[in-house]
């Protein structure tokens, strides 16, 4: 009895296929919403914006922070990090935080950063600068890789003159003890440091 219904079963399913294919359902061609495609672009592109504005916000904010608990000078923020580190490691921290070593760019720049390092560390404490010279012994460039214009290396001594280092010493520091003086060291050094963070 059951196979009996399978079979009428299946009888009826090989009617209902052929006249299907006999008389096939005509599709109506579909019409595309333009209107409905420019909406939905439009939206996109107005998400995208809002992502893009509140990135941007959200750095702006970070920025304040940063110059909040630091300084503001010229188009720059810095913050001292008061842990003594390798020049490495320093400027490892600084990248993470979206900054570089401080490097100052003019007489201005380098007296105000002597300032703020002798009133967060003190009045004889030296910092590293995001200045070295570890890739061809005596061109001092910058972390981004170009050759420093200012510099404001200590000259007081006659017999050494800085950098003095030679490949021994490929990384600069700010003294605040000599006025602002930069010295040469050794990389291994533990030292203090300030990030800097360019204000966009």
């Amino acid at each position: 009895m059951e196979l009996r219904g399978a079979c009428v079963l299946l009888g009826l399913l090989l009617l209902l296929n052929s006249s299907v294919q006999q008389n096939p359902i005509k599709k109506k061609p579909v019409k595309k919403d333009v209107t409905k495609d420019s909406a939905i672009e439009n939206l996109q592109k107005q998400i995208n914006d809002i992502v893009l504005e509140m990135n941007l916000l959200k750095e702006q904010q970070a920025l304040q922070t940063v110059c909040l608990k630091g300084i503001k000078i010229l188009n720059k923020c810095f913050l001292v990090d008061l842990v003594k580190k390798r020049y490495h490691t320093a400027s490892e921290d600084c990248n993470q935080m979206g900054g570089v070593l401080a490097a100052p760019l003019s007489s201005s720049e380098n007296d105000q950063l002597r300032d703020y390092v002798r009133q967060s560390l003190g009045q004889d404490q030296q910092i590293w600068l995001g200045i070295n010279d570890m890739i061809t012994e005596g061109d001092w460039m910058d972390q981004t890789g170009v050759k420093i214009t200012y510099k404001n290396w200590d000259m007081s001594n006659y017999r050494s003159p800085q950098p003095d280092g030679g490949m021994s010493q490929n990384c600069a520091v700010l003294s605040a003890a000599s006025n602002g003086k930069w010295f040469d060291e050794n990389c291994r050094e533990e030292k203090a440091s300030v990030c800097q963070f360019n204000i966009v």
